[in-house]
């Protein structure tokens, strides 16, 4: 019944509506995808390959190194073509953790919830230590200090006195009625606006003392090195035991090593610190060992392709992509292996169609996008054009569209049109097959944050798709609950679906994506450093 009503609503559509009636498809071969994608997925296969198998992704890491070399081969098993681990640019150190163990010991033994920073140190084997208070806001207030910390287990003073906020409000959401309708009406941005369209809406003012914070915290690393502590203990955000993770240190080629520095749930770090204030003597043990990696500064994406059938369309492009690497004290399911997945699956799922696409679909798997979409930008300047100067590289005409999935688990409600108004016709047009599915949104508004970016960045149309929150920006994001059990097999399918038929109907198109002009170059402000594009040859 399903399947003759969804045919009934194509050929509606087709044949008499006049607001789809810019743009037709192949309804017959969207089916195909749809009955492929929800009927017989392997997209949650794919997941818990990418997480509970191989574990944290991060870039630079050997953890990473392996997940990329599975999924090509995963990707030439599934009949990909031209399947490369194809290098970017420099990206810096690799780093992992090979152990970590904390513990409250005194005043009783208690094992606490803490990850090492990512690029910081290991302690010097199993050590113990008195954990002390240390409150500095500059370098004369670390005068008094001088002397007193050797071997020590340094936490900070803090104005926070309970880690829990608002327990009343639910940790997951998806996208009521009204948002998504609030979404569709967004009208376009005006010239000199901010982000969400106002005139002159930004970011908010008082940043001086987070630039003052930021600046004195090598400083105080320094000192506290220097004073040789035995580990450096930091409140991370979150709460109920769930910890987000953070950038530790630089891994700069030539940046110094650092010593060893955690990250510690907020329960149990205020834990310490009232008894600490109350005058208990707290002592800790830790062993933490993590290694730094030097041999290859280089990182890579995994790229392959279904090629185009079309004598003459044959050679231009779609493109796939999600960033695949993670943080490092989950698996990294919901950022981003879920849109990894999906991306996966779309290419699966058109391939097990027999579906012969007229132009090439290529997929790109990202490194190095946690760190400020370096894998993405690396490839867009390599193959494309650079933000730098904006000459046009070949490939540059021949792509039609880029489309991205890194907003965790959630299932697509829409599309975020990053302001090319052209494309909104177009994307209705292929939505309505899936309006069903809760797929209905498509919103003039940009969104930002992750690898479509890149491709706006020089004149490529880029999108981010639209997806239910869930728990994503509560619970799950860059934290050590991002795990396998947090996805939504129901919502990975309805993306993968939903992505494989945008992708086959890009290639099938006349015409490329409509485009908006193309921006002004933007010389970099400083020299380039890791993270610039580079020439290596891949790795297959």
């Amino acid at each position: 019944m399903k399947k003759n009503l969804l045919f009934s609503a194509f050929f509606a559509i087709g044949a008499v509506s006049p607001l789809f009636a810019q743009e037709s498809f192949d309804a017959a071969a969207v089916q195909k995808i749809r009955d492929e994608g929800m009927n017989r997925s392997k997209v949650m296969e794919t997941a818990f390959t990418l997480t509970d198998v191989t574990g944290p992704r991060l870039s630079g890491s050997p953890g990473l190194r392996k997940a990329q070399e599975q999924v090509a081969a995963q990707m030439k098993a599934m009949g990909l073509q031209n399947v490369k681990i194809e290098p970017w640019g420099e990206f810096g150190k690799g780093w992992q953790i090979d152990k970590s163990y904390t513990a409250m010991t005194a005043p009783y033994y208690d094992a606490l919830i803490a990850y090492p920073k990512a690029w910081s140190g290991s302690t010097k084997g199993a050590v113990k230590g008195e954990v002390v208070i240390v409150k500095a806001d500059s370098l004369p207030d670390l005068e008094k200090y001088k002397g007193k910390l050797k071997g020590k287990f340094v936490i900070y003073d803090s104005q926070t006195t309970q880690a829990a906020g608002d327990i009343f409000q639910a940790d997951g959401s998806r996208n009521t009625d009204a948002r998504l309708a609030e979404m569709a009406a967004t009208q376009p941005v005006t010239p000199g606006a901010g982000p969400g369209g106002r005139p002159g809406a930004g970011r908010p003012g008082g940043r001086g003392g987070a630039f003052a914070a930021m600046a004195f915290r090598p400083k105080l690393a320094e000192f506290l090195a220097s004073e040789g502590v035995g580990l450096i203990i930091n409140m991370g955000r979150g709460t109920d035991g769930t910890l987000f993770t953070s950038n530790g240190n630089s891994r700069a080629k030539d940046a110094p090593k650092a010593g060893p520095e955690v990250e510690m749930s907020g329960e149990d770090y205020l834990r310490l610190l009232r008894l600490v204030k109350s005058g208990a003597k707290v002592e800790m043990e830790a062993d933490i060992k993590t290694s730094f990696y030097t041999k290859d500064l280089q990182e890579y994406n995994v790229v392959g392709e279904i090629p185009g059938s079309d004598p003459t369309l044959g050679s231009e492009l779609v493109m796939l992509g999600a960033h695949f690497d993670s943080w490092h004290s989950g698996t990294g399911a919901t950022d981003n292996a879920a849109g990894s997945a999906v991306m996966m699956e779309a290419m699966r799922i058109i391939q097990a169609t027999g579906l012969k696409p007229k132009r090439t679909i290529r997929i790109a798997l990202w490194s190095g996008e946690e760190q400020g979409l370096l894998g993405s930008r690396g490839y867009v300047t390599n193959h494309f054009a650079s933000t730098a100067d904006m000459v046009l590289k070949p490939e540059h005409s021949k792509l039609s569209a880029y489309y991205n999935l890194d907003n965790g688990t959630g299932k697509i409600r829409g599309v975020y049109l990053q302001g090319n108004a052209a494309a909104g016709p177009i994307f209705r047009s292929w939505l309505a097959p899936f309006n069903d599915l809760g797929a209905t949104t498509v919103t003039i508004s940009n969104t930002g944050g992750t690898d479509h970016q890149s491709y706006d960045a020089v004149g490529l149309p880029g999108f981010q798709f639209i997806q239910d929150g869930m728990d994503y920006n509560t619970r799950t994001h860059h934290s050590n609950q991002d795990t396998y059990d947090r996805l939504s097999a129901d919502d990975l399918k309805q993306a993968a679906t939903i992505i494989a038929a945008f992708a086959y109907n890009t290639s099938q198109r006349t015409e490329k994506i409509p485009r908006k002009a193309l921006p002004a170059a933007r010389p970099p402000q400083t020299p380039g450093g890791a993270g610039a594009a580079g020439t290596a040859p891949a790795r297959n």
